[in-house]
């Protein structure tokens, strides 16, 4: 797992370069009422790092996986992310996630492999894991970063950006 966080440390700075020239106003610009503008999106993935931060200590402490979920959507709404500048937010979510990747890399190689048969993945995680499934804290970790590629791809799009990597998370 070493060289996967190395891996997704290096594509964090490089997002960072790379959306650092983003267009303030479409950064807020939604796309369709009910969609998220790019603010929203990368706000949203703030939240994600927050949530997913205190799963990944959890793992740790307890014996099972059984982590709330929470209303990203109001999470949204209630953060205010659409009326914020985009480089703070920016800021903020590379801060958040360079803090996970360090503290992820703390955690003993034994640990990654270590299966959890009581765990909640079914109903939290990003690609669904069945609950007959025993879930691991290498299957939880991808899964958090899966879901930030699909998100950060989605912010590309908005922008008309070439996506710089390939889908090897």
């Amino acid at each position: 797992m070493k060289d996967y966080l190395n891996r997704f440390y290096n594509y964090i700075l490089n997002f960072e370069n790379e959306l650092a020239d983003f267009d303030p106003d479409l950064a807020k610009t939604k796309p369709a009422a009910e969609k998220w503008s790019p603010n929203e999106i990368l706000g949203h993935l703030i939240d994600s790092a927050i949530n997913n931060h205190r799963r990944f200590i959890l793992m740790q402490l307890q014996d099972n996986m059984n982590f709330d979920g929470y209303d990203h959507l109001n999470w949204v709404e209630l953060n205010g992310y659409n009326k914020k500048d985009w480089s703070d937010i920016l800021d903020t979510w590379v801060t958040f996630n360079t803090n996970i990747i360090e503290t992820l890399e703390e955690i003993p190689q034994q640990a990654w492999k270590k299966e959890f048969t009581d765990h909640t993945l079914d109903k939290i995680a990003w690609q669904s894991l069945p609950g007959s499934k025993a879930a691991t804290m290498e299957y939880l970790v991808k899964d958090y970063f899966g879901h930030l590629v699909h998100h950060l791809k989605q912010v590309y799009a908005l922008g008309n950006l070439a996506f710089p990597m390939q889908n090897s998370y």
